[in-house]
């Protein structure tokens, strides 16, 4: 890839290694803070958090396994099909997407009863580690994404990251994955429902029609989307303006 040769496989190694260590971290520590939080005071294992974790995880497995898909479909069978196969894989991943960013509207300490003998510290630090996984786990998957797109519209080469169709789908996205959050937190609706769409319309169409759901829709959607955007450009701007000041500085 360019961006070795150009940047130094070393340079660019380190410069997204660190993004993806920091959200396998996250997300180790939050499932530990989970799976200890019941044998270690005397409760029960909350498990619909280990769940949600799970959900939030898979869409970046997914878009790592279509993207290994594709290029070996480009080479065995050819590139429309590699291209049929990689629009599949991307729908399917997009409409996974929101399970990653959904951690955030857990934010919350619902989980807890009465009758638990659990410290507040230990469940707000377990709360926010499974929200703040849910904004890397979606960073990161936006960004390989990114990536992606570029590498297959433009080459292997990091400058393009900050080009504007690329910037575009990154707010498309967020955008996407913001209105599939509003979904599954105020309609209760999951990525499997798509297998009933009939179902699933029905269920849209009611809640449209209900006072101020529309505006609360368009409200939810865009602030969470700016969120996840200042997430973005906190976490990921740096990691691109790095690749891109490497590819300027070796060329």
């Amino acid at each position: 890839m360019r961006w070795r040769r150009a940047v130094g496989f070393g340079d660019a190694e380190a410069v997204i290694t660190s993004l993806v260590v920091g959200a396998v971290a996250l997300n180790v520590l939050a499932a530990a803070l989970v799976l200890a939080r019941g044998p270690v005071f005397h409760t029960r294992v909350y498990r619909p958090m280990l769940l949600n974790l799970g959900l939030s995880v898979a869409p970046l497995v997914v878009l790592l396994v279509g993207l290994v898909v594709v290029l070996v479909a480009r080479v065995v069978v050819g590139a429309w099909l590699a291209w049929v196969l990689g629009v599949l894989a991307f729908g399917f991943w997009l409409l996974l997407l929101p399970n990653a960013g959904y951690l955030v509207t857990e934010l919350n300490l619902s989980h807890r009863s009465d009758d638990e003998d659990v410290p507040m510290w230990f469940d707000v630090v377990l709360v926010i580690s499974l929200a703040m996984s849910g904004v890397l786990n979606t960073v990161l998957n936006v960004f390989v994404a990114q990536a992606e797109y570029v590498l297959l519209r433009y080459g292997d080469a990091a400058a393009p990251l900050h080009s504007w169709d690329a910037v575009a789908l990154v707010v498309a996205i967020l955008v996407l994955v913001a209105f599939g959050m509003y979904l599954g937190r105020s309609l209760r609706l999951n990525s499997w429902d798509v297998r009933h769409p009939r179902s699933l319309l029905g269920k849209l169409r009611r809640h449209v029609r209900k006072p101020g759901a529309i505006g609360e829709t368009v409200a939810f959607t865009l602030l969470y989307a700016l969120f996840f955007a200042v997430m973005y450009g906190v976490i990921v701007g740096p990691v691109i303006q790095a690749l891109i000041e490497l590819e300027r500085l070796r060329a």
